[in-house]
């Protein structure tokens, strides 16, 4: 069953987070941890920590090891974060282009 809701259905509608928000939202603040502290427990400028907190810059591999060690997660798991914010916002800018590309035949 498909939704008649453009709410729903529109992708303009729904909210995407960027992986410095969700490491914000989902880590630091139960945590109760400011930028200083986190970038002082990994190692990193505390401007670097902000700078991906307001999604003025990407998580790398080096930030990705470095948080996913402090906080036990899998390696990667931040970058996927990141990876799929950029892919939602590049299917948003492409708005709709990528159907009239025809795949290739094997």
């Amino acid at each position: 069953m498909t939704s008649k809701s453009s709410t729903t259905t529109d992708s303009d509608w729904l909210h995407n987070p960027h992986a410095g928000e969700l490491l914000l939202s989902e880590f630091m603040t139960p945590l109760d941890l400011t930028p200083a502290a986190l970038a002082e427990a990994i190692a990193v400028d505390a401007a670097r920590i902000v700078a991906v907190i307001e999604g003025a810059t990407r998580i790398d591999g080096e930030l990705d090891l470095r948080l996913t060690r402090y906080f036990r997660m899998s390696e990667g798991f931040f970058l996927r974060l990141q990876d799929q914010f950029e892919i939602r916002e590049g299917k948003r800018a492409l708005d709709g282009e990528l159907e009239r590309i025809v795949p290739r035949a094997a």
